[in-house]
């Protein structure tokens, strides 16, 4: 079967054991590629993803002007004067679509923006609303929605505003990369439910600091950024944890033994909650010096997670779950249901077309598990959905994937290097 009609999962005849490298941080990636754009001189990337959303920032910030090259696997990035016109595309990319419009804020010039369809059906009404209280002139047709203009001239006053974050981190992460450019900097508010992700937030911040940008968020729900210079910063990007989920998953369901190496011994990525989390599962984990180990007992717990702060983790959590003892619950991620799809309902969809039982609440899912059937899984253009589905085909014969290139959001290796563990 081609990519297109289904990608046989592959079920190991065993337990999974093996070790393997997963590739950057797309976050932490994305992140850098922003701050290297608008710092104070050159800076010089080792390890930086090479996926979907990490071309589509590299192409938007060199149509703003920014010089980006490489050699030798190091990627340099040489600020640049921001001008349009410009197209961005953002493709399905949230760091790429909320991320840029604040640096396109800072060009000379109209720079619009566009993605692909279900972008269009992505909240944008939050940061498009946040960039004109500090002076940028938006033009989005009264949609909150893509496509939009940014109408930059050249520099933003800044200043105070307040925003409802509750349905993205991203809405504030953002605000703060660019903040410091701004002339007034930018003294953000959050009013409403709490914001989720919270890790990712701790990384916007320590990205910021460790390039000496002045950031208090000693103040719940507020985070003052000082205007200043972004000083010019060489990074090393860490392994991606949460694209390892899926890999340490395996041990889980299989009984198996992961070694994912490189892990780090401190992190702000969400994925850095993985070990406490499959602890919990049943399983026995530890990090040494050749990385990340997890193995499986061969017993899988029901579980009863709050992941609010690592929502990303939930499509291959919720698989994993699938083959507990008992039921597991799933909370605080209501704010799936404005990702790359509606993950809260595809997951509902999917896992239930295979003979599952499981059922959305207000903000999670409930996970009864039950014997599971072959079939053909959607994966709505979502990589962490075929993630999920890869888990399922651990264990349950005849599951195919449904276009697994959508994997290479992140991760274009991942149909490789999966079949290559579990094989």
């Amino acid at each position: 079967m081609g990519i297109t009609e289904g990608w046989p999962a592959p079920r190991p005849p065993g337990a999974v054991s093996g070790r393997l490298t997963v590739p950057g941080s797309k976050s932490i990636s994305n992140r850098a590629l922003i701050l290297a754009a608008i710092a104070d001189g050159p800076s010089t990337l080792s390890g930086l993803l090479a996926a979907r959303d990490t071309s589509l920032m590299r192409s938007a910030l060199i149509s703003l002007g920014v010089g980006i090259s490489e050699r030798d696997g190091l990627v340099t990035v040489t600020p640049g004067s921001l001008k349009g016109p410009a197209a961005v595309d953002c493709g399905l990319a949230g760091t790429v679509m909320r991320f840029v419009p604040p640096v396109a804020a800072l060009a000379d010039g109209v720079i619009s923006f566009d993605g692909d369809a279900y972008a269009r059906e992505r909240p944008m009404d939050v940061i498009l609303g946040a960039l004109r209280t500090l002076g940028v002139q938006i033009d989005d047709q009264g949609t909150g929605r893509m496509p939009y203009a940014v109408n930059g001239s050249g520099s933003v006053r800044g200043g105070k505003v307040t925003l409802d974050a509750s349905g993205s981190s991203q809405f504030v992460s953002a605000l703060l990369l660019a903040g410091a450019r701004y002339d007034e900097g930018v003294d953000l508010r959050h009013d409403g439910k709490p914001v989720p992700s919270q890790p990712h937030l701790d990384m916007s911040v320590a990205m910021l600091r460790e390039r000496g940008v002045q950031v208090d968020d000693s103040e719940p729900n507020r985070w003052v950024v000082a205007p200043g210079p972004i000083r010019a910063l060489d990074t090393a990007i860490e392994p991606d944890l949460s694209n390892a989920a899926p890999f340490l998953a395996a041990a889980v369901v299989t009984g198996g033994a992961v070694t994912v190496t490189g892990w780090p011994t401190e992190t702000t990525q969400p994925g850095g909650q993985l070990p406490e989390i499959f602890t919990r599962f049943g399983a026995e984990v530890t990090l040494g010096a050749d990385g990340l180990t997890v193995r499986g007992t061969g017993r899988i717990a029901g579980v009863d997670l709050d992941l609010s702060e690592v929502g990303e983790l939930s499509p291959v959590l919720a698989a994993v779950a699938l083959f507990a003892d008992g039921p597991s619950y799933l909370r605080g991620i209501a704010h799936l249901r404005n990702h790359e799809t509606d993950r809260l309902a595809a997951l509902e969809t999917e896992f239930n077309a295979l003979g599952g039982d499981v059922n959305q609440t207000a903000d999670g899912l409930e996970i009864r598990p039950k014997p599971l059937h072959g079939g053909l899984f959607g994966t709505y253009h979502d990589h962490r959905m075929a993630h999920a589905a890869a888990v399922v085909g651990l264990a349950v014969d005849g599951v195919a994937i449904e276009n697994i290139g959508t994997t290479a959001k992140t991760m274009p290796e991942f149909p490789d290097l999966w079949s290559a563990l579990v094989s």
